[in-house]
């Protein structure tokens, strides 16, 4: 279990605590601070989920791209936001070269 499905997990529980009691004492900002923070902490926990699947795949590479896999491994678990960017980014270029076809 990697750091992000904890700090999910933790974000996701927090965020729930304070949209409870921001519905039990009326206080909007806490309830929509609460929803913000349990989000977060469910987009943390699924970022987690993928970095562990990648790593089961970096296993099952041929030997000569470990090295490489796992330094992309470590990169996207210091920078999660960076390398959801990235994604993103290469995401919408591919996307976009596929429809001028």
């Amino acid at each position: 279990m990697t750091d992000q499905r904890i700090e999910g997990a933790a974000d996701t529980l927090k965020g729930e605590a304070q949209s409870g009691l921001g519905r039990m004492t009326g206080d909007s900002k806490l309830q929509f601070e609460g929803k913000f923070n349990e989000y977060k902490g469910k987009a943390r926990d699924a970022y987690g989920r993928v970095i562990d699947g990648l790593d089961g795949l970096v296993e099952k590479a041929p030997a000569q791209y470990h090295e490489s896999a796992r330094k992309g491994l470590d990169f996207a678990r210091r920078k999660p936001l960076l390398t959801t960017g990235i994604v993103a980014g290469l995401a919408i270029l591919l996307g976009g070269v596929g429809r001028r076809r």
